[in-house]
């Protein structure tokens, strides 16, 4: 009889959405690829069925929204956000977010943050930084584009970055959120983050 335990099977890549509805989802995707990540475009809520975990990207939140209740997309996304691992970045990070403000504005619930849209500024204030983080290997590349601020970070919330003393990188559970665009840099750690919890939470 064969021992299966002594047999592993090799862990399947984990296949990660990223919704395609606004945003540079194109950029994700191939982060996501050189993060050892399969990258699924989703823009229907029955394609979250085949996914792993989710990226919600950057563009306008309001706007996203518009998109997702006129697509009846917002009850499932609101459900799988709930259960398995999801990365918000810019955008993706207010929508997170259980209070919005700046205007307030519906959002998922489930990252427990106070979010302020548009804290920095106009597209002609966006700029690249260069902050120490907890991630190893030295300082990360940071690109903000009219970028949401965290004012406020409640129980279960860890700091991963600050800017000015605000967070621009946190984690809680199988939550990941960034107020800056990832994506945009050739430094993949954020998003080998987001993999290695897609892998830990499988």
């Amino acid at each position: 009889m064969t021992d299966i335990g002594n047999n592993p099977q090799p862990a399947r890549t984990p296949r990660i959405g990223v919704l395609a509805i606004q945003g540079d989802y194109d950029a994700h995707a191939q982060a996501l690829r050189e993060a050892g990540a399969e990258p699924v475009l989703i823009r229907k809520p029955e394609e979250l069925s085949g996914v792993d975990g989710l990226i919600i990207p950057g563009g306008e939140s309001t706007t996203f929204l518009k998109f997702l209740e006129r697509d009846g997309f917002l009850g499932a996304l609101r459900a799988f956000v709930r259960a398995k691992p999801t990365f918000g970045t810019c955008a993706g990070c207010i929508l997170l977010a259980t209070e919005v403000t700046h205007p307030a504005q519906t959002s998922l619930g489930v990252l427990n943050a106070t979010v302020e849209r548009n804290a920095y500024g106009r597209q002609i204030d966006s700029s690249i930084r260069s902050a120490e983080t907890k991630l190893p290997g030295g300082p990360l590349e940071m690109v903000y584009i009219r970028a949401p601020r965290i004012v406020k970070t409640g129980a279960g919330v860890e700091v991963l970055a600050e800017r000015d003393g605000f967070p621009v990188l946190v984690e809680q559970g199988h939550i990941l959120a960034a107020t800056f665009h990832p994506e945009l840099s050739q430094d993949r750690r954020v998003h080998r983050r987001f993999v290695d919890l897609v892998r830990s939470s499988r």
